[in-house]
């Protein structure tokens, strides 16, 4: 199975579509969100540093990011990975094929093409488990909870993750439109590019074109 790399605005429901892929075909889900979330978990001065940032609604620095992807990357050994929310630069493109040569990583890279109503419409209703991390969201039938505000897995609490703002996510998406068309082009000029229209299709749909695209 190849690796994927999936590229999408805040909210598209990369995390989703991820953990699909996860507990059907058996991928590591390397998620930057995630990663950023440890290391500030951790209270470390990088991660300090990091939740400052996010907090106003910018995207964290390449040189944080990519230092915290790498260290990821090299711990994975004989599965197949799906990268959510990396690059989303195009510093961070050009570094990132610099790692997946090293690393000897062979990858497809996706993006899901969503505009900025839909995505303010799906953070609107997005709830995360509070223990396992699993993602929901109210306003869909195929995403909601059986039981209101519990996770399905685990029991856990479902709760509003503290970046789901509608005037942060505005400002998240208009840096991520700024900087999405030469990360495009740059692996356009690769003829490595696989692009799926995502505003109007369920995530099913969208799994299921991955799953088509990728060869499974």
């Amino acid at each position: 199975m190849k690796n994927i790399i999936l590229i999408a605005p805040p909210g598209a429901g990369k995390g989703t579509i991820s953990n699909y892929l996860v507990e059907h075909y058996g991928y590591v889900h390397v998620a930057t969100g995630d990663l950023l979330r440890c290391e500030i978990k951790t209270n470390s001065p990088l991660g300090q540093e990091i939740e400052e940032i996010i907090s106003k609604g910018h995207l964290v620095p390449d040189d944080m990011v990519i230092q915290l992807v790498w260290k990821k990357l090299e711990q994975i050994h004989n599965k197949p990975f799906i990268l959510d929310g990396f690059p989303r630069t195009l510093e961070q493109a050009k570094v990132l094929e610099i790692m997946l040569q090293n690393l000897h990583f062979n990858c497809m890279i996706v993006y899901l093409d969503v505009d900025v109503k839909t995505v303010l419409k799906r953070i609107e209703g997005r709830k995360i488990c509070n223990q396992c991390q699993k993602v929901y969201n109210i306003y869909s039938e195929e995403l909601k909870p059986i039981q209101e505000g519990l996770c399905d897995n685990c029991g856990g609490v479902l709760v509003k993750r503290s970046d789901d703002d509608k005037e942060k996510m505005k400002v998240r998406f208009q840096i991520f439109e700024e900087n999405i068309t030469s990360i495009l082009d740059f692996y356009r000029s690769q003829n490595e590019l696989q692009v799926i229209p995502a505003s109007t299709s369920s995530i099913r749909d969208i799994v299921n074109k991955i799953i088509n695209e990728a060869k499974f």
